[in-house]
């Protein structure tokens, strides 16, 4: 069991070569799961998020490739990524492997990466044999949207 608290707060870049909030109002936000991670897209301007795609997260090449050719795409502002928990708040056994993949996405892209609790996203979508994954992440944007753009920064260690 993970016993490690969240870490919010301000980690992740902020210094001269950071990326700013409302540049071109884009935010891309991240479901993450082992085989497949969700993406959405938003707007800061109107705070709504839609589904966007599923990447395949199988391989580390099809994870990147595809995350890449989608921030290259959109050319987002920062990035927002769902953190796991139980419903009681405890980390989850997956919230470790999100808070890397943010420190991840934040070291190959130098953007800010916020973090929104992500306990019921997945359940309030679910369809059996479905793949809800990009719904998830609309879900998971648009609660960063509704409690308005937290800046709980999660894409780098503390310290560093």
């Amino acid at each position: 069991m993970i016993t490690e608290k969240p870490r919010f707060g301000k980690i992740a870049p902020s210094g001269k070569g950071a990326m700013q909030m409302q540049q071109t109002g884009i935010i891309l936000g991240f479901d993450y799961g082992r085989v497949r991670i969700g993406v959405a897209l938003g707007n800061i301007l109107t705070a709504g998020a839609r589904p966007l795609c599923i990447v395949n997260a199988q391989t580390k090449a099809s994870k990147w490739g595809e995350i890449s050719k989608q921030i290259n795409d959109w050319k987002p502002d920062c990035l927002v990524i769902g953190i796991p928990r139980h419903p009681d708040g405890t980390p989850h056994e997956v919230t470790q492997e999100a808070l890397r993949f943010a420190r991840q996405l934040a070291g190959r892209t130098g953007l800010a990466v916020y973090g929104v609790d992500e306990r019921y996203s997945s359940v309030l979508l679910e369809k059996e044999g479905e793949a809800i994954d990009d719904q998830s992440a609309a879900t998971i944007l648009q609660q960063w949207f509704d409690e308005g753009c937290p800046k709980n920064e999660v894409g780098r260690k503390q310290g560093k």
